[in-house]
């Protein structure tokens, strides 16, 4: 009787963020059921199709993975963090690959890259936290903290344009944009989609840390909204 009372106090203790990870995992299942069905019915796409569908089966993977981690430590992810990387998943998985918003709409992928800045900023916000103690929290700099909030945001993008790169070179790829239908690009050309990257994360990041810099003076509570909370 007890082990039905405690499932049953489960069910109800369901967050908001949790409403939005079951949105996100039905959304890519609905759109692999059908797009499954479309390469039954038209085999002579299956080599485009398949590899979309892979995609958003990773997607699938990549939204449960803080659930997967979370059970394994005694601590739940921030809720705003997790919810922002939902959409960040939504947007970039199954919006941008699945149904081609990166070849639709023009500056999606730097929406993306703004988006994700600001995430990581967020990030780096929880990592100063689990740095320091609470009562330390109370003291330390706003500016220091906000500071960074921004630089950890931006040097991920970095190393993420350092990723891209080692995929192009490596596998010859074309992350960088640095070819445009199989011709290379000359001068700023080349350049101005990476630029244009590293310019969206800075962005986004330092976005996040003024808006951080002036919720931490007006309240520093404000940072337990974005710190680890016990089960």
């Amino acid at each position: 009787m007890e082990r039905m009372n405690n499932m049953a106090k489960q069910k109800t203790n369901w967050r908001w963020v949790d409403w939005l990870y079951v949105f996100t995992i039905v959304s890519q299942l609905i759109y692999i059921g059908y797009y499954l069905e479309q390469m039954l019915t038209n085999p002579k796409d299956n080599g485009t199709l398949s590899f979309a569908v892979l995609q958003v089966v990773a997607g699938l993977v990549i939204a449960t993975l803080p659930i997967i981690i979370e059970r394994f430590m005694p601590y739940r992810f921030p809720e705003i963090l997790y919810a922002v990387y939902l959409i960040f998943v939504y947007c970039s998985i199954l919006l941008g690959t699945g149904l081609h918003f990166y070849s639709r709409l023009y500056y999606w992928d730097k929406f993306l890259h703004v988006l994700s800045a600001g995430l990581l900023a967020g990030l780096g916000y929880t990592v100063f936290n689990v740095l320091i103690s609470k009562q330390l929290r109370q003291t330390i700099s706003a500016l220091l903290m906000s500071l960074f909030a921004a630089t950890f945001g931006s040097t991920i993008g970095v190393l993420w344009e350092f990723y891209e790169f080692t995929g192009d070179s490596l596998l010859g790829l074309n992350m960088q944009r640095y070819m445009a239908k199989g011709h290379l690009l000359l001068g700023q050309a080349a350049l101005l989609d990476t630029m244009g990257d590293l310019l969206a994360d800075v962005l986004g990041s330092c976005l996040i840390a003024i808006i951080g810099y002036f919720c931490i003076k007006h309240n520093r509570d404000w940072l337990d909204k974005l710190t680890f909370t016990k089960k």
